[in-house]
């Protein structure tokens, strides 16, 4: 028994990415769907417990992870790299999420043009993530590193899209919007909103930081 747990192990780290990052699209995609059927209260109602559902299934993985990686001896990766990874990933589940909470805590009536704008790079730039994520247990392979590098790349360009929607978004409500109440609760809103592309540009300097490691 005591031989066994002395033992190399190399947990299954890859796979559990990979559940995050597609917990993580589903995140996304029910925020989406929440932002498309707003002005339905019984849909926005799924959509939002949708939204609960996959990040609580994120943080789950999460869990696994962690401890996994307390019980294995080898790791496919830098340990601290596992750590930045999957603690980053589970930031971006965790932002789509407190975004669907703050449009109910605040009682955001309507969606605008710039939340709908932000809701698609969101999703983009968490469908980018997952696909980056699926080539980590390849990146020795200097095709799947430079594949690698280039989705890392695409992250960044769709965060600065999200920049740039949320600089003018601002101009606009600042300019243009006379109720306070409704200036400050859609500020929150933006900003929140563009910090999942924020974390998610976090997670891709993780990525490069190990495919420059293993490639």
């Amino acid at each position: 028994m005591l031989f066994g747990k002395l033992l190399p192990r190399e947990g299954n780290f890859f796979e559990m990415f990979n559940q995050h990052a597609q917990r993580m699209v589903e995140a996304a995609q029910a925020f989406s769907d929440l932002v498309a059927n707003y002005s339905d209260v019984e849909l926005r109602e799924k959509f939002n417990q949708a939204v609960d559902e996959a990040e609580q299934a994120a943080d789950r993985v999460t869990d696994e992870v962690n401890r996994t990686l307390h019980q294995t001896f080898i790791t496919p990766l830098d340990r601290e790299h596992i750590h930045a990874l999957i603690d980053t990933m589970d930031d971006v589940a965790d932002l789509i999420q407190d975004s669907a909470d703050t449009m109910f805590l605040y009682d955001v009536r309507v969606m605008t043009p710039e939340v709908i704008e932000l809701t698609g790079l969101n999703m983009r730039c968490c469908e980018l993530v997952r696909d980056v994520v699926k080539l980590l247990d390849r990146v020795s392979d200097s095709k799947t590193a430079d594949a690698a590098l280039k989705l890392c790349n695409e992250i960044d360009k769709v965060e600065s899209d999200a920049d740039r929607v949320l600089r003018s978004a601002m101009s606009k409500l600042f300019r243009e919007e006379q109720d306070m109440r409704e200036l400050l609760k859609l500020k929150v809103l933006y900003e929140l909103m563009e910090s999942v592309t924020d974390k998610c540009e976090d997670v891709a300097k993780v990525v490069e930081g190990i495919v420059l490691e293993n490639a």
